[in-house]
């Protein structure tokens, strides 16, 4: 049964459930912090959460700690007070800069490919192994040959961006032209039209969803394999400030930037998602 939610019933579902949610996450805090002995050490506690501080049994922030910590961090995301005190919209900006770069070489190269290996049923067979070995293949573990071999963290992380974003791209835009109906095809030869006009104004337009839907897929695995990649190079990025603030012991900023990542990310999918809408084949 198919039917249509209206969007502000969901809204408001969301809305209550995340209430609920925040509401039990602040009960179940500071009822510990005013009920039994305290299980965390107190020179730990104190760094880690008032809660914990005040003798609760659990080191975990309450959302309220959170949220003034985060009017705290948005007041001022830009800031520059040395390496490792750099403002959470710089480290974002950082991190989006990586994925962008890895992300847009990877479509220029998967692309054209797919496109090829799509026409060809020849190229195809004679590529597919390669790409079954390569792709389930963890972007992490390109990590060390490219540390050792490029000897940049910030372009290796690009590079490692790069490796987790062709596979998915190259895969839809093989299968999205290879799927195209023979119909239209024949009626372009029927027309008399190039190879490169029934490319551009036939095969394109036809696969264009599905060229979307992995470009889609990309760029969510793209932001998530950036965080895992800087929190192993370092220097700068939103997974780099996330291992910094773990050794910082702030539990707090370690949330919020969990929120960020998936806010950002959330963001990625709608805009490419908004996209592929724009260019979904209408019959």
């Amino acid at each position: 049964m198919n039917t249509t939610v209206p969007v502000w019933r969901a809204a408001l579902l969301s809305a209550a459930l995340l209430f609920a949610l925040l509401f039990a996450w602040e009960m179940a805090v500071k009822g510990s912090a005013t009920g039994g002995a305290a299980t965390v050490d107190p020179e730990l506690a104190a760094l880690l959460s008032p809660e914990a501080a005040r003798g609760g049994q659990t080191a975990l922030p309450a959302p309220t700690d959170i949220g003034k910590r985060l009017v705290e961090l948005l007041s001022d995301p830009f800031h520059q007070r040395g390496t490792n005190d750099q403002g959470i919209g710089i480290q974002i900006a950082w991190s989006l800069w990586r994925v962008m770069a890895g992300f847009l070489l990877a479509a220029v190269i998967a692309i054209p490919l797919g496109f090829v290996i799509g026409m060809s049923p020849l190229l195809n067979a004679a590529l597919n192994p390669f790409i079954q070995v390569l792709r389930p293949v963890s972007p992490l573990a390109w990590m060390p040959l490219a540390l050792y071999t490029i000897k940049d963290s910030s372009i290796s992380s690009i590079f490692v961006i790069f490796i987790c974003s062709i596979w998915p791209m190259l895969l839809n835009t093989a299968f999205g032209v290879a799927s195209v109906r023979k119909e239209w095809l024949n009626v372009a030869r029927t027309l008399e039209a190039g190879r490169w006009k029934t490319a551009m104004r036939v095969i394109l337009p036809a696969a264009a969803p599905t060229i979307l839907t992995g470009m889609r897929i990309s760029i969510g695995i793209a932001w998530l394999v950036i965080v895992a990649a800087e929190m192993l190079v370092g220097g700068t990025g939103i997974g780099y400030w996330v291992w910094n603030q773990w050794n910082n012991l702030s539990i707090a900023d370690i949330v919020i930037a969990i929120l960020m990542i998936g806010l950002v990310g959330l963001a990625l999918d709608r805009l490419l998602g908004f996209i592929a809408q724009a260019v979904a084949w209408q019959e």
